[in-house]
């Protein structure tokens, strides 16, 4: 009889838009998910922490167990590759760092099997990001005002019996510019990735999970994206060549596991000093 506290085991996971720090943010869930899996290897492909609305006032403990259980993956042997974001940019004057298996960087590229696999952001694509970062940063807390609506009107919905409904997704589906940006972003991403000689580019930035494969001139080229925890709770997962998405919605019922066993809150308990001296050095940081 399987064990119901057993993990899935993956060569490599990758996580993005968490925005720990923020109403929308899917902590909770997250940790269902991370406990759900072994990893070899960790991705957080930016946005992780949410330094733009950082407030000291709200940073629940459902957030800050999501950080002490990374930190304690890293005292287990899984490799951490911290991919900086736009969101936790901050962090960019860190790039090059590291402590033990966790890693600080801009971009990183992989052997998975006998292919190459180029993992970042995807800020960089972004117009509004590079030359109206006021404009974003006010998108952003328009879009976290929205989400924190949504959550609402979905408790009520789950009061009701009825089911969850996201305004986001809705408004991106109904506006054209919205679907031709992420086309775009897509496309330029792979473009560039065939152009560098890359077999996989993965990305984050727009939330919206992704597998997508690109052709030219006879060679291929994978374009993935790991969504994000805010809305679609989504992660990308690779073990033995192959790819896929992980939809939390989809499949909690199979992945979630018990409640925190003593010895997985000793564990968190327990966290390496070090580790934790890091990440208050973080937000030491972004307090100043």
């Amino acid at each position: 009889m399987k064990n119901k506290n057993s993990k899935r085991k993956v060569e490599l996971a990758v996580i993005s838009d968490v925005h720990l720090g923020t109403y929308g943010s899917k902590a909770d869930e997250l940790l269902h998910y991370l406990k759900s899996i072994q990893p070899s290897t960790l991705i957080l492909n930016g946005d992780i922490i949410d330094f733009w609305q950082f407030n000291k006032k709200y940073f629940p403990k459902s957030h800050m167990k999501i950080i002490k259980y990374i930190t304690s993956l890293l005292s287990n042997g899984v490799e951490v590759y911290y991919i900086t974001g736009n969101h936790d940019e901050t962090l960019r004057k860190f790039a090059g760092f590291e402590l033990g298996s966790l890693k600080i960087v801009n971009k990183v590229i992989l052997t998975l099997g006998q292919k190459q696999a180029w993992f970042f952001h995807g800020d960089v694509f972004d117009v509004t990001m590079k030359h109206s970062k006021w404009l974003a940063k006010l998108g952003a807390i328009g879009y976290d005002t929205l989400i924190h609506l949504n959550n609402f009107t979905n408790w009520i919905a789950i009061k009701l019996g009825r089911e969850k409904y996201s305004f986001s997704k809705s408004i991106k589906g109904m506006v054209k510019e919205a679907v031709s940006f992420i086309n775009s972003f897509e496309e330029t991403a792979a473009e560039i990735a065939l152009n560098k000689g890359y077999d996989y580019v993965v990305c984050g930035h727009i939330h919206e999970p992704k597998i997508r494969h690109f052709e030219k001139e006879e060679r291929g080229c994978t374009y993935l994206n790991s969504g994000d925890w805010v809305e679609s709770l989504t992660a990308l997962e690779y073990q033995k060549g192959t790819w896929r998405i992980y939809d939390y919605y989809k499949e909690v019922p199979l992945s979630q596991p018990d409640e925190e066993s003593q010895k997985e809150a000793e564990e968190l308990a327990m966290v390496d000093l070090a580790n934790s001296q890091l990440f208050t050095s973080f937000f030491n940081e972004i307090s100043k």
